[in-house]
This record gives C-alpha cells, structure tokens and sequence, in this order.
C-alpha cells in the first residue's frame, strides 16, 4: 500500500502577513478604546495642579457598562452636554487631512476631529444640596463644607484659588445628575458657569464616558487619582462627626497611591466583569473644553 505523500507547510510571506496582523491590531485597539479603558491628552489649565496641561490619562471605561454611576470626589470625562463648549474654538482641517485623522479616530489611535469631551471633579451627586456663598467661603454639600486644600489650585505664589469666586446655589441635584468643578477653580468653565440654563449645570449620566483613575505621563507625574477624604462622607451627620475628628491629612508616598489606586480599579473592573481580563489601551484623545476667566465668567479658551 502506496504511503501518501507528505505536504511541507511553507511559511507566509511577510507581504501576505503584515496586513492580516495590521487589521488584528486595529480591531483590537478599537475594542479596547470603546469598552475597557482610553488615554486621553489633557490641554488645559481647569485640573491644575492635579492635572497639568499635556498630561495622559486613563479613564476606565468598562465599569459604566455594569451599572457604574460617578461619586463624590471621581475625575470623570464626559461630553459636552450642550453649549459649554465654542465650536468656532474647534480646528478644521483639510479633506484630506480630516479624512486620515477619522479613519484612525475610529480605531482609537487618535481623537476624534469633533470630539467634545470635558474633564472635571464630581462635587455632588443626586439628593445632594451644592453652595458657596463667594469668595473666602467653602463649596457646602448638604450643608458641610468641603476640606479642598489637598487639591485646589495653588499660584506660584503658594496662594490658594477660592472655592469659587461667584456665590451659587444652593442647587438640588437631580436624579442621573452630578455637579461638577474644576480643581482650578478661577480657570474653570464648570457647572457654575451654566446654572442659569435649564439643565442648571447639572451632567446628566448618559453623558459619562467614565472616570479617570490613573496619571500615566510624563513620567515623574505618575500617579493614581484617587478620591479626596473630604467627599468620603454619606450624610450630613457623618461629614460633622469625621470633620471634628479626623487627624490632619497627610501625603501618600506617590508609588503608594499608584499601587492602591490600581489595585482598586482592578478589583472594581474584576467585581463587574466576572472571570474578564482588563485590557489596556494605547488610544489618546484630546479633551475639549471651555475655560472661564476669573472675572467676566464667560469662556475664554477653546479647550479645557
């Protein structure tokens, strides 16, 4: 009986190759970018000194599809809910440059030419009650003033930025609602500059695009962006209790903070994604946002 005769496997040419691994690495960029997690290029002043301007973060981006909703203190990045951003500000391109940047927009590997995404701190969340009565004067919630001096804007002068150089509220927030700030406060086109709109400032949910949880450049700024003390509290009751008798907040060693801030978000990602794996993106995109300036309120700038 004849013995069939053996085939060789010859190896795929390089040519043949590349564009099979090219269209791989594509779709999972884009799969990462829009359901695990997203760098985003930071180019404004609104979160200094917690965030500086050419700044990259990551925004976790797998937990709002588990029922995720933002908390008092979270960084988050959301869309422009109408108005808050000037679109003559946007830079158009030419067709052919505007057509290169969307095809690798889609994928993830660069923003979106009409990306309109804000990035700011939750100040207060549904059923809360959000005030400051002007300048010298502390951001209240439910009545309790916030301790903010670990993270508000200092001047080179070492000053601190005021809570808020107008007086507002007191605004309720509405259900699937957050008020939000900057951590620059008199360089911050925040939920302070909309309340006389029908929306009072307030982002609604469906706007959120997640919470950013991690500085990963440059380099000597890593670090995790974890939830000031100040808005750990649940009610009224609690925050007058903790105020009277926490110790003075101290510094985390930044390696610290990194460690716990991803263990964290592991542990958060894990306990919504039973038996998941999170990934890693390799995506930016550019935050867009307006800024007010310290006197007239109005936008001042293009991006933030």
């Amino acid at each position: 009986m004849a013995k069939g005769r053996r085939r060789r496997l010859k190896p795929v040419k390089l040519w043949k190759e590349l564009p099979i691994l090219f269209g791989v690495a594509l779709l999972l960029a884009l799969v990462i970018k829009t359901f695990f997690v997203q760098a985003y290029f930071i180019p404004s002043q609104s979160m200094q000194h917690t965030i500086e301007p050419g700044d990259r973060v990551l925004v976790n981006k797998l937990t709002p599809w588990f029922g995720w909703t933002p908390q008092r203190g979270q960084i988050v990045v959301f869309k422009d809910p109408g108005g808050w951003l000037d679109p003559s500000e946007i830079k158009k391109d030419n067709a052919f440059v505007g057509g290169i940047k969307k095809t690798f927009a889609f994928v993830g590997l660069l923003p979106e030419g009409n990306e309109q995404d804000l990035i700011k701190r939750v100040a207060g969340v549904p059923g809360d009650v959000v005030q400051c009565k002007g300048v010298g004067q502390p951001v209240t919630v439910n009545g309790v003033p916030l301790d903010e001096h670990t993270y508000l804007y200092r001047g080179i002068d070492g000053q601190l930025d005021d809570a808020s150089q107008t007086p507002f509220g007191p605004i309720t927030v509405q259900p699937h609602t957050v008020f939000v700030l900057g951590d620059h406060r008199s360089d911050s086109g925040d939920s302070r500059v909309h309340l006389q709109e029908p929306s009072q400032g307030l982002v609604p949910y469906s706007d959120m695009q997640g919470h950013a949880f991690v500085r990963i450049w440059p380099l000597p700024r890593i670090g995790g962006l974890g939830t000031p003390s100040t808005f750990s509290l649940k009610n009224p009751a609690q925050a007058m209790q903790s105020t009277a008798t926490a110790p003075p907040l101290t510094q985390v060693p930044a390696a610290s903070r990194l460690a716990g801030d991803y263990t964290n978000e592991l542990l958060n990602i894990m306990q919504s994604y039973q038996g998941g794996a999170a990934l890693s993106a390799t995506s930016s995109c550019r935050l867009k946002m307006s800024a007010v300036g310290p006197r007239t309120g109005r936008p001042r700038y293009g991006y933030l």
